[in-house]
């Protein structure tokens, strides 16, 4: 025998699964990416640049490199630089 309670538990249940449903599904975010401007005060406190280092960056941009022909370039900079000391 039926109880005229059960339609409306019933309902209050399915309504309850509708909207409590959301909160459970979300997985917990991954840390935001940081903003240039964090990022570039993140590096400046990891470790100086060298006057040698600057310096081959400075010569890598008025040559317009980038990507790994830029990092090839400072790598034999720098230690075209180490050879003359």
């Amino acid at each position: 025998m039926k109880t005229k309670y059960s339609g409306a538990a019933v309902a209050a249940l399915a309504s309850l699964w509708l909207f409590a449903s959301p909160v459970f599904a979300q997985t917990s975010a991954a840390p935001a990416a940081k903003s240039d401007a964090a990022a570039a005060a993140s590096d400046k406190m990891a470790k100086p640049r060298s006057a040698v280092s600057l310096e081959c960056s400075r010569q890598a941009d008025a040559k317009g490199l980038h990507g790994k022909e830029r990092k090839k370039f400072r790598s034999e900079c720098k230690k075209a630089a180490e050879e003359k000391k």
